[in-house]
């Protein structure tokens, strides 16, 4: 029998289970909450993919959570949807750190994590998160987001 946390998830599952015998809970529970894929990306040529700080406009950047979650798509119809089996056709655009990269390269979660670290709010402490270092889309032009470039905070 495996040990349980005080969420009622088993100990270190992203380790010991495939990501496509993950449940929803445990999915959503790889997230670590730090907001950066909800952060407008911009492709070049070369199908480089540079980080912008212009969020995405239901992104509430004062806890790195969508605003409107259940309701997104009807809001912002093009916002993927990560599951086990689109991982690999987005792989290319998730933050480095991102859990749901880590655990399909079968590397180890960051000790920031909430998962491994059991706080919620340690992504935001370990200076992970974009939490208030956003601008919303509604409030720049597409044309200029290339002037809000930065480094992925890792």
């Amino acid at each position: 029998m495996s040990e349980i946390d005080r969420d009622g998830l088993a100990d270190r599952y992203w380790e010991k289970k495939p990501m496509s015998a993950l449940n929803q809970r445990e999915w959503e529970a790889l997230c670590d909450g730090c907001g950066k894929c909800c952060l407008n990306k911009l492709e070049d040529e070369d199908g480089d993919v540079a980080l912008t700080r212009v969020a995405c406009r239901l992104l509430d950047d004062t806890v790195c959570l969508c605003s409107n979650y259940a309701m997104r798509h009807e809001f912002v119809p093009e916002c993927i949807v990560m599951t086990p089996k689109t991982i690999l056709d987005h792989l290319y655009w998730l933050p480095q750190t991102c859990a749901y990269r880590l655990v399909h390269e079968r590397k180890p979660l960051y000790d920031w994590h909430p998962l491994v670290s059991g706080d919620p709010n340690s992504v935001h402490d370990a200076g992970v998160s974009v939490q208030e270092r956003t601008v919303s889309e509604i409030n720049v032009h597409e044309d200029d987001w290339d002037d809000y470039i930065i480094e992925e905070p890792t």
